[in-house]
């Protein structure tokens, strides 16, 4: 089994930060102007780095951040819109026909992608493109996906200070590669000991809205599909509103599940204290509750330590059941089946 492109992967994803810096992003005059609405329309794992940028900018800029996973674009995309298209391979279907739909009602269009289609039409419609490194899983291009979004709402003048952010989202990476790469043996290493106890049990990750729920969106989808397997995901304090109360029956299969809690010091008092007590309620009818710090100082840098170490949970994972993670061959047999 060949597992070497995965880990090749993950190994090199604090280094996406770094060369994004240096790639910079410079925009046509005409698109710094003053918008009414963003849209991040994207699907997959090129629809994260949107996610991450709604949640960064939910403090940090003027106008809310939304994210579109569909062929259709809202009803309120216009003139004063800016969309930003991300498919990481330029040949999302979905990605594509919410293009078409946005250059039809006149909206600013900047189309993010390593090539394809997306990047064929961006250059015949004169929109402009932000080309990305290709070669890559979509899932494990996160770096190249979110930093030019970020750059891009820097350029405009709508988010401040992202160079060092990003700065920072390197260098913690580095340092967290150091303690969980795959030189690192189980004893030392928190992935590998986290993936022990997922093997044979259902993941579900806890994160707080607006801090670390992309994390356990992340978690969610790495451990799909690199593992293979279901996992669920919430956030506080909505889970303490319906989830919390489906752990009464059936006992055998809440005794299988085992509860990750992703926590932040940003996290509200009311949420840390609402995480406190949902771990009592259910730590006595699940396999085990887990929780994972985030570290660093910056938002960026908080949301990509938990990401990173869930991805190479996943990882791991997919060693301990003995699967490749590269491959995701479900999607790619869907992709034929709707090609035809």
């Amino acid at each position: 089994m060949t597992v070497e492109k995965m880990a090749s992967y993950l190994w090199d994803l604090p280094e996406q930060f770094a060369t994004g810096l240096t790639r910079g992003i410079s925009l046509p005059p005409d698109y710094k102007r003053k918008y009414n609405s963003i849209l991040v329309t994207g699907l997959g794992g090129s629809a994260i780095g949107g996610d991450i940028l709604r949640t960064y900018a939910l403090g940090r800029a003027p106008l809310p951040v939304v994210v579109n996973r569909d062929y259709d674009v809202p009803a309120y995309i216009g003139t004063d819109s800016l969309v930003l298209a991300v498919s990481y391979s330029g040949n999302t279907e979905e990605t594509l026909s919410a293009y078409g739909q946005a250059r039809k009602k006149g909206a600013a269009l900047i189309a993010v992608t390593s090539g394809g289609k997306l990047a064929e039409r961006a250059r015949a419609d004169g929109v402009a493109l932000v080309s990305i490194p290709g070669g890559l899983s979509p899932r494990a291009a996160t770096g190249h996906l979110f930093t030019p979004l970020a750059l891009i709402m820097q350029e405009l003048g709508i988010v401040a200070g992202v160079h060092d952010d990003i700065r920072e989202v390197a260098q913690v990476l580095q340092r967290i590669r150091t303690e969980i790469n795959p030189e690192i043996n189980a004893a030392d290493n928190q992935a590998r000991q986290i993936a022990r106890r997922l093997k044979g049990k259902l993941p579900l990750i806890w994160g707080s809205s607006g801090h670390s729920e992309i994390a356990a969106l992340r978690w969610k989808t790495q451990i799909n599909e690199n593992a293979k397997c279901p996992v669920f995901c919430n956030i506080f304090p909505e889970l303490n509103h319906n989830e919390i109360v489906g752990f009464e029956i059936p006992g055998d299969i809440l005794a299988q599940m085992v509860v990750i809690i992703l926590r932040d010091p940003g996290d509200h008092q009311r949420v840390q204290r609402r995480m406190e007590i949902s771990k009592q309620i259910i730590q006595s009818k699940v396999d085990a509750v887990l929780e994972v710090e985030s570290r660093g100082q910056g938002f960026l840098a908080k949301f990509y330590s938990l990401a990173y170490l869930g991805d190479y949970v996943s990882f791991y994972l997919a060693q301990d059941y003995g699967i490749n993670p590269t491959p995701v061959e479900i999607i790619d047999f869907l992709k034929n089946e709707l090609s035809r």
